[in-house]
């Protein structure tokens, strides 16, 4: 069964205006499949560069590559030869057709070296992530989620019937999703092992891979929480420059995301260090082996945990309408003041705090109007993303807002 996906129009758009269209995203998130769906009539050869000899040739001998698949094509994990790059770029200034080739890859860290010496103004550039709970809904509202009036004055399914906790602990991956019986931890010890074993020996030269998986464990215990590098090195039994150098590896990777904090000179005093949250809340359930919804729920890390769902869901409304890098911010200063994340839009700031509690109540905004000093911008509506049914004001601009419903 395939799941209809919020970035289906922003992919065809793209093809339909650029030569060459590169799709992102971590493993396992759809790529392929949404591709193979959307041009399922359209004359495209499928080459997958899993298989080792088509890698080997595209590798040794990029043109020869090409004679043997001379139409139109999509290439699957293109970052396993960068040597097509330069290939690429001179077939497709022959001609001004466009969407001459469509590239998947799950490692932006290398692709995007390729892309910018290359390909630079000749190719879209899409991520990708897992199913978000619009998807999942088949919500066809598709914006990002800037909490302005025409956001919350939108028509939205509801959650109804669906548990937002079952489908935090079970994760966003499209074959999670699809197939209930498919064993979770199972899935995901596969998933973690091909990663490191593939991806991360591919992009780095990482010599303890054992280490390297504790330390995926170690930030997953870590969601939503300000990066503190020397604490985790110490942990891990690394130094902090690796540890930084790790975590650029996830990011490039789509793992993990790092939210960065608002700055302004007239906030002199916030905490500059970025917060973590991983893309899939499933795969740190699994790492910090939390063994069902409800354990997860009731457990010590539910609000981190919750916050990382929330913050995630934001992400993907942005990235499912073309937007790769989302004006998301949050703030936190050495006075222990903290907004959990600051929308940026048009030069208004959306301040949002997340909150377990099914009882929203305005002190939970008490911090919002820190962003008052902000030089250069003015304040919008102000948002408690909590485990409500439905909207409710509990202010003129002050509205609390169903998490599941982001």
């Amino acid at each position: 069964m395939y799941i209809n996906r919020g970035i289906e129009n922003i992919i065809k758009n793209a093809i339909n205006t650029f030569k060459v269209v590169l799709v992102t995203g971590s493993r396992q998130v759809g790529k392929s499949t949404t591709l193979e769906y959307l041009l399922s009539e359209a004359d495209y050869e499928y080459v997958a560069l899993d298989d080792y000899n088509e890698l080997e040739l595209a590798k040794r001998d990029p043109k020869l590559f090409f004679l043997n698949h001379s139409q139109k094509m999509i290439i699957d994990e293109i970052q396993y030869a960068p040597e097509l790059f330069r290939e690429i770029k001179l077939k497709v200034d022959q001609s001004d057709e466009y969407g001459q080739f469509i590239l998947t890859g799950s490692q932006t860290f290398s692709l995007m070296q390729g892309v910018t010496e290359s390909l630079a103004g000749r190719v879209a550039i899409i991520h990708m992530d897992g199913l978000s709970m619009r998807e999942i809904l088949q919500d066809n509202f598709h914006r990002p989620m800037i909490p302005n009036d025409e956001y919350f004055k939108a028509n939205r399914k509801s959650i109804s019937g669906i548990s937002l906790w079952n489908k935090i602990h079970r994760g966003c991956l499209p074959e999670l999703t699809k197939n209930p019986r498919i064993d979770k931890e199972q899935y995901y010890a596969s998933y973690i092992s091909t990663y490191i074993e593939r991806d991360v020996r591919s992009i780095t030269n990482v010599r303890d891979l054992s280490a390297f998986a504790q330390f995926i464990r170690v930030l997953a215990a870590r969601v939503a929480q300000v990066v503190n590098y020397n604490e985790i090195a110490k942990e891990v039994g690394m130094n902090s420059k690796t540890i930084k150098s790790w975590i650029s590896i996830l990011e490039a990777s789509g793992l993990i995301f790092l939210i960065q904090a608002f700055s302004n000179n007239r906030l002199a005093r916030a905490i500059k260090s970025p917060v973590l949250y991983f893309a899939d809340s499933g795969l740190v359930s699994y790492l910090l082996r939390w063994p069902s919804s409800e354990t997860l729920m009731t457990g010590a890390m539910s609000g981190y945990i919750l916050e990382n769902y929330a913050v995630v869901e934001i992400i993907k409304s942005f990235h499912n309408c073309g937007v790769i890098n989302p004006p998301l911010y949050f703030y936190r200063d050495k006075d222990q003041k903290e907004i959990d994340l600051i929308v940026e839009s048009s030069g208004t700031l959306y301040p949002i705090e997340i909150k377990q509690s099914a009882s929203p109540n305005k002190n939970m905004a008490r911090h919002f109007g820190i962003l008052e000093k902000a030089e250069g911008y003015k304040i919008g509506n102000q948002v408690i993303l909590c485990q409500i049914d439905k909207k409710m004001y509990l202010d003129r601009n002050l509205i609390a807002y169903p998490i599941g419903e982001i």
